[in-house]
Formats: C-alpha cells, structure tokens, sequence
C-alpha cells in the first residue's frame, strides 16, 4: 500500500494514498484498534444530511460564498448517500465525544468537494481549497454535530424502518383475531386451566401490544425530533456559530429527510446529558417486553405436536434438529425472543453511557459512540425481527380447531360458570372429585343431577363463558 503525507495540529501521519480521509482520522484509526467496527452507517449517513444543512445555513448567513457551499452540499450529499462508507473506518470505541468521526467526515467531504474543484487530495491549505474545519465545519463542533448526527440517524430510521415494520405486525395480528374471534380456547393463567377465551380475543390483546409499540415507536421518534443540539459548538454557549444557525439547520434537515427536528430549548443539557436517549431506548426496550410476550405465548401454544398444547399450528420452515429425524421447532420465534433479549441489553448500554460519572460529565457526554451503536442496532434488529415474524410465522399461522374444543371439554375450570348455582365451595369440591375419578365437569354434574340438562348446556356453554353478562 502507498501513502501520503498529512499533517495535523500534532504533526506528520501517513495516509493512504487513496483516502478521502486525512491525519486525524488515520491517527484515530491507529488510536483506536478495539473491536475493528466502525461507527454505524447509519450515523456516518446522518453526517452527510448534517454537514449539507450546516452548509446551506452557513450561505444563508452570509458566512460561505455559493461555490464554497455548493461544493461542500455535494460532497455531503454523497456521504449520505453511503457512496463512501469505506473512507469511515474510525472505530466504535474511540473518543466519547465523536471528535474522530466528525473529523473523518470534515476531511473525506473537504477532499471530495477538493476533487471536484481541481484539487489534490489533502491540499485543504491551497488558495481556493475547502478545509475540513474552516469550511465544512463552519459554525460547529464535535460536541454538537456528533449528538446532532445521532439524533438524525436514529430517528431517521424510526421513522423509515421500525414504525413500517410494527405497523404490518401489528395489522397481521388484528387480521388473525378477527379470522378467529368464533373459536374458543381455554385459557391458562399461571400455566394452569382457567376459563375459556376466544382465540380472537387473544389475538386481539397480542395485537394492541403491537399497536401500543407503533405509539412507542412515535413517542421514540418525538424524543429524538426534539431537543437537537446543534448551535451548541463547545459547551453549549454556542460560541463560534451565528445565532440563526441551529434553527435554519434544522429547517435544511426538515426539508431533506421530512423529520421534524427542533433545536434544544436548552444547549447545555442537550450536550450534558443524553436523557431524550435514554427516553427513546425505553420505549424500545418497551417493544422489546412486548415482542416476547407475544412470541413465547405462540411457541407454547404451538408446542407438540404429540406432548404439547399444540394449539396453533406453526409455519415449518426447517428442520429442527441435527439427531431426530422429523423435529420442527418454533425458530422464528426464538429469533424474536433473542433480538428481545439484545435490545433488552441495550438498554443497559444506553442508560448507563448517559449516567453522570460514566457518560455525562459537566458539559459533555462521552459515551456516545457505543450509545448510538447500541440504539441504531435495536432499532434494526426489532425492525428486521418484526417483518421476519410477519412474514414467515404470521402470515402461515393456523389454528388447530380440534384441539382447542378437545381441551375445553377436558377442561375442569369449566366448573367456574355453575359457581352462580351451585356455589363456589361445592363447585370447588366438584372440580376436584371429577380430576379424581378422570370425569368431565358435564358428566358428574349430570351423573349427580345437580342442574338440569338444558340449563346446563346453557351454563357450560363455552363461547358464552367468553363474554360479559
């Protein structure tokens, strides 16, 4: 490999020949060897729109001529678009407050919009040159671009992946419980027989957990369309940036992305502390409980085929065991159920990334790599698990009719709707006298004549049992 020669404000580093990047970032890629994973693409993307809307709000302040800002929104514009997500390698774990990937993005914009313009590559001192921090970072800082970024990426994808997905999940549910809302089950709580329940009305409470996590989602979403740091520059003074700034750049992202961000009524806890995060990820977290709920409530119902509650019947999609011939397991669920357990997790990082003494000191948080790398992969993994539960285990899904009557009549909790006649102390005795003797509820209330035959049709009824009155 070739290089060449840059310097930054602490002297001479080898760069590759080819990079867009200059000395800082090779010297944070040599800092910074930890888990070899860049920051996500998502936030370098968010860069690129943030970068274009500080320099659009720059030329209307008067502060970049219209060449100078049409290089650098081109250049930015590209960065969003992903076209040069090789020239991001500065790793996760590096500086807390995102200097060296804001850096990055300073250098590989101000050399692609060099390029354009005639120049060489590192050549940010020429006349007529565009320099990474006179020019693309006119107005800014670290401290407030990289939190301002995060805010991007991670609403961004609310809004244009999660929601979408949460809504499909959410509408298959609700199509199944009303396909079902006249087959009855019976219902268990505490893994124990209780009353019947409608397989609709099942479906319908999985389904309002689902559409509770679109609400969540949007209320995630409003954390992070709010409260944008950027106009902050250091400590939140805003030192060095026209007061004008932060709110056209705000409208400049607005426009390109149709998010409708705001910026913070308050600069220094915006850059201080990480707390819309931390509100943000819990909502996720929220979604997370409720995705497992739902899908270890189908595994279970679908458990057998032979030895189960086999219930529902589940999709197969592959064989389910390297040893026994035949077996099918739940694996769409399981996939669910351990994005769950990762999002859970996340939650962990993000909460305490923003806790005083780790993350938030004085006028800066310094966890916000890993934060942000934590958040945007909940947001993926429950986006991608959603529409992969939808699609392949929802939409297939089935119920096993047969089954649910058969353990109905089975069921001793049957007994519950004659507590109104014959009592609850003798209804209890009842329950326990036909589990004894392996009766049924029908048959020893009719072997005893305790009510009569029409009436207690009337009583075990089990599609009345599942409803008011």
């Amino acid at each position: 490999m070739s290089f060449r020669t840059e310097r930054d404000t602490m002297g001479e580093m080898q760069v590759p020949a080819d990079a867009l990047y200059g000395a800082s970032t090779a010297r944070a890629v040599d800092n910074f060897p930890v888990s070899f994973e860049p920051v996500p693409a998502s936030v370098i993307h968010a860069f690129g729109y943030l970068k274009a809307a500080c320099a659009e709000a720059n030329r209307e302040l008067g502060k970049l001529d219209d060449q100078l800002a049409d290089a650098i929104v081109s250049a930015s514009l590209e960065v969003a678009k992903g076209e040069h997500d090789k020239h991001f390698p500065v790793d996760i774990y590096q500086t807390g407050s995102g200097t060296s990937t804001n850096m990055n993005a300073n250098e590989v914009i101000a050399n692609l919009a060099n390029l354009r313009r005639g120049i060489g590559l590192g050549a940010k001192n020429e006349k007529g040159a565009v320099h990474p921090n006179d020019h693309v970072n006119m107005g800014q800082s670290s401290n407030d671009t990289f939190p301002a970024a995060m805010h991007i990426a991670g609403a961004v994808q609310i809004k244009e992946t999660l929601i979408p997905a949460l809504t499909r999940f959410a509408n298959e549910l609700e199509a199944k419980a009303k396909e079902w809302d006249d087959i009855v089950k019976i219902g268990r709580t505490h893994l124990m027989d209780a009353t019947p329940i409608r397989v609709g009305q099942v479906f319908a409470g999985y389904a309002a957990q689902a559409h509770y996590a679109v609400v969540r989602a949007g209320r995630a979403l409003a954390w992070l369309e709010e409260n944008m740091p950027i106009g902050g520059t250091a400590v939140g003074t805003g030192i060095n940036t026209h007061p004008e700034f932060a709110k056209r750049v705000c409208a400049a992202l607005a426009k390109q992305l149709n998010v409708d961000f705001q910026e913070a009524d308050n600069h220094c806890e915006a850059q201080g502390a990480k707390d819309s995060f931390v509100a943000a990820h819990a909502e996720l977290k929220t979604i997370a409980v409720s995705m497992t709920k739902i899908a270890n409530d189908i595994r279970w119902l679908g458990s057998g085929p032979r030895c189960g509650l086999f219930e529902l019947l589940l999709p197969e999609t592959q064989p389910g065991s390297s040893i026994m011939p035949g077996k099918v397991n739940p694996v769409i669920a399981e996939s669910m159920m351990m994005v769950c357990c990762r999002v859970i997790g996340n939650d962990a990082v993000v909460t305490t990334s923003a806790l005083g003494g780790v993350g938030s000191l004085f006028e800066l948080n310094v966890a916000m790599p890993v934060m942000i790398d934590a958040f945007m992969e909940s947001v993926k993994l429950l986006a991608n698990v959603a529409n992969v539960f939808t699609d392949k285990l929802l939409v297939g899904l089935q119920v096993n009719a047969d089954r649910c009557k058969a353990l109905i009549d089975e069921s001793l909790m049957m007994v519950t709707s004659l507590a109104p006649v014959l009592g609850y102390e003798n209804c209890a005795k009842l329950a326990k006298q036909a589990f004894k003797e392996n009766k049924t509820i029908r048959q020893l209330v009719s072997e005893q004549r305790l009510v009569e035959p029409a009436e207690l049709d009337r009583l075990l009824d089990p599609d009345s049992m599942t409803r008011p009155g």
